[in-house]
This record gives C-alpha cells, structure tokens and sequence, in this order.
C-alpha cells in the first residue's frame, strides 16, 4: 500500500473520504492512460527501427502476443501532441461595439468543439474556457490548447513574439500577414487580397509559456477559417505532425481553401515545413 492510500483510508470524515477518493480516482485514471500511450508508443518505436513484435517480447521480458496487443490497443501515442492526461482548449470572446454586448463567432465555437473531440478521442480528458475580451489569460498552466491570435490578447502576442521564424505582422495597405523570416514570404488572407477569394491562413505552434516551464499549443487564423483549417488539419493528419515533431516546440502555416457560405474547409495543406524552434533559434 503506498503512503497515499494509507492518508487517504485514514481519513475519518465520510465526506471528504469521498471526495478524496474521487479525486485520487481520477488521478490515477489519467496516469493509467498516459502509462498506456507511453508503453505503445515504445513498442511503435521499436518495431519502427526493424524490431519484430518477438525481438521486442524476448528482449522486454513478455508475450509476442502481449506485445502485438500493446501495438494495436490503448490510447494512440500521437495523442500526446495535443497534450497528457488532460487538456483545456481556450476559444476567445470577441467584443460586438454595435450591440455593446460580448459575442462569440461561430467558426470559433466550431474550431473549440472539434478540438474537444479530437483530444477525447484519445483519451485526454477536456476542459474549455475563453479567452476574455480583455485578452488576459494565465498561460502557465499544463494542457493549455489556445485558438487565440495575437490581436485579442497581449498574452498571446507576447507568446507568438517567441516564435523565432514566423511573424506576425501589418502589411502596408492593413491587412495582418505572417511572415516567414526564413524565405521571406509573405503570406496573406485571400479575403485580403485582390481580387478576393475564399482563402485564408493559419498558424500552428507549440511555443514556450511565459514562466519557462513548458509549452502551450497555439491555433490562430488571419481570419476565423484559417483556425478552423489548422483544425481539420490536426482531424485529418495528426500522426503525420507528432511523427515529424513529436512534442518539441515548432511552427507552421496552414493554407486554407473554405466554402464561402459555411466557412467550412475544403482543403488545408502546410505551407512552409514543420519549424522545429530547436533548430530555428536564429534565423
């Protein structure tokens, strides 16, 4: 018995007994799953690098067909890009001036749903929240999935700021742009551009938190559909981007061609590799 489990079956109120237990419960349920992720991620790897599922069992002490069970069932390793154990995705609200009333924009709500569903699909628990008009938000926190661009938070201009290869930044005539330091493109929302059309950017990067102990996941678009490709991105080739950046800090551009009626993606596709931050650091 651990000395976790003695404090907690010594405990003489009922009431916190159980809230106790509820708590430890849920605890231990998420370090179950990540333990799983991890032991089929290592067994994934293994038989990557030319190992057979035999290799693999003679070596680790167990069963072929133990290890075999492992490759194929719990929670998928590409998971984790997303986050471990719990994540809590952050969609922003936007301040309506005509109304005088605070508003939140339909892709918006769509882009946080569809997160949600992505990260529960692999066993991560979920939490959401907004991000206030005001744009303050505590980032320092673990888990942290932020669709948030660096216009409605200075918190989250201060966290694209760390980004050492793509910038944001006003073009000359207005519109905001990205910027890839490293080719020198400029890249730009086609509602922007003349003549017009259904096309838009968005941004994908794990950058640091402000207090240096860890990372957060940031989504944002020039436009709201370009967060909502960068989302059909992550549905649609998620193991493709934790194979290429596994849980480093990195950035890309997403482009994204959108119905003009539903903003819905019609195709979203990388504009620029996959910068990994450890290997960018000037630029």
């Amino acid at each position: 018995m651990s000395d976790e489990l003695r404090r907690i079956v010594a405990i003489d109120d009922p009431y916190l007994l159980l809230r106790e237990v509820t708590t430890r419960l849920a605890d231990a349920q998420q370090e179950v799953t990540e333990l799983a992720r991890l032991r089929r991620r290592v067994v994934q790897d293994l038989h990557a690098q030319g190992l057979s599922y035999a290799q693999i069992a003679a070596k680790a002490g167990l069963s072929r067909g133990r290890i075999h069970q492992i490759r194929h069932t719990g929670p998928a390793p590409e998971g984790a890009f997303l986050g471990r154990g719990s994540v809590t995705v952050a969609t922003p609200l936007r301040r309506d001036d005509e109304r005088g009333r605070t508003v939140v924009a339909v892709d918006d709500v769509s882009s946080g749903k569809r997160l949600e569903e992505l990260a529960r699909s692999y066993g991560l628990d979920v939490t959401s929240e907004h991000v206030p008009v005001t744009g303050a938000i505590d980032l320092d926190r673990d888990g942290l999935v932020v669709v948030c661009g660096p216009r409605m938070s200075q918190e989250m201009w201060d966290t694209y700021a760390q980004d050492p290869v793509l910038a944001w930044e006003r073009a000359e005539d207005g519109p905001w742009t990205v910027v890839d330091r490293k080719t020198g493109l400029v890249h730009r929302s086609g509602q922007d551009s003349a003549p017009a059309r259904s096309y838009d950017v968005g941004y994908l990067g794990r950058l640091p938190r402000p207090d240096g102990q860890g990372t957060l996941l940031a989504i944002a678009g020039i436009h709201t559909q370009g967060s909502l490709g960068v989302v059909h991105l992550l549905t649609n080739d998620l193991n493709t981007l934790w194979g290429q950046v596994g849980d480093q800090r990195f950035s890309t551009l997403v482009g994204v061609e959108y119905d003009p009626d539903t903003s819905e993606p019609l195709s979203a596709e990388l504009l620029c590799p996959l910068y990994r931050h450890d290997e960018e650091t000037s630029v």
